[in-house]
């Protein structure tokens, strides 16, 4: 499995994985009064269903699986992240290649065959014109594939590409960084710290 941003994410089982739940349990109390419930990893709203995880609730698998390494990601020091974050939003676009500014954008799909529905958000770390690109592109997927079901076909289909249209009219501020661009980047250096098990993230992860 890899994240957003292309690093591969290693599963988190056994009693690890209850200390990184643990750990982040203040950031998923804080947000216990918002009437209408989160992704803890990406932010995208969740109106129906999503994975529950104790007191987390994510959107879906992938959000779940790169989720629990926020915890991790805690022990990096500040100046560390912001260096790194800096550098991912000036730098080149990992999908193409081009010029930044780079940051999250998230698409959303939905897809159906009669009783079946299966809709998801994908944040992806690009520039803006790959963003758009994959907004369009699962927005025109929605379009064709997500009405087939019945009831939540029917339902999530506008809904999904209502997302990317909101999307594709206005992305990232491109004067800096996105909360979600640091989240990212934080876990990745938490997922390379893992991965070599050093133990500490350094500002050579991502």
């Amino acid at each position: 499995m890899r994240s957003a941003s292309g690093a591969p994410v290693r599963r988190i089982r056994g009693g690890r994985a209850r200390r990184l739940r643990a750990a982040l349990g203040m950031r998923t109390r804080a947000r216990r009064g918002a009437s209408v419930p989160k992704c803890d990893y990406c932010g995208s709203t969740i109106l129906f269903g999503g994975k529950r995880d104790g007191e987390f609730r994510f959107c879906n698998d992938r959000c779940h699986q790169s989720g629990v390494l926020l915890a991790v990601s805690r022990q990096v020091p500040d100046n560390l992240v912001q260096q790194q974050v800096w550098s991912v939003h000036q730098g080149r676009c990992p999908r193409c290649g081009g010029t930044g500014p780079t940051d999250v954008h998230v698409s959303h799909r939905v897809w159906s065959a009669l009783v079946l529905t299966s809709w998801a958000s994908r944040p992806q770390v690009s520039c803006r014109r790959c963003g758009m690109k994959s907004q369009a592109g699962d927005a025109l997927f929605s379009l064709v594939l997500g009405w087939w079901g019945f009831p939540w076909g029917l339902v999530m289909t506008p809904v999904q590409i209502g997302r990317n249209l909101v999307g594709l009219a206005k992305g990232p501020d491109p004067t800096k960084p996105s909360p979600q661009l640091e989240k990212i980047v934080r876990m990745s250096m938490a997922n390379r710290a893992l991965v070599t098990g050093s133990g500490k993230p350094d500002a050579s992860s991502s």
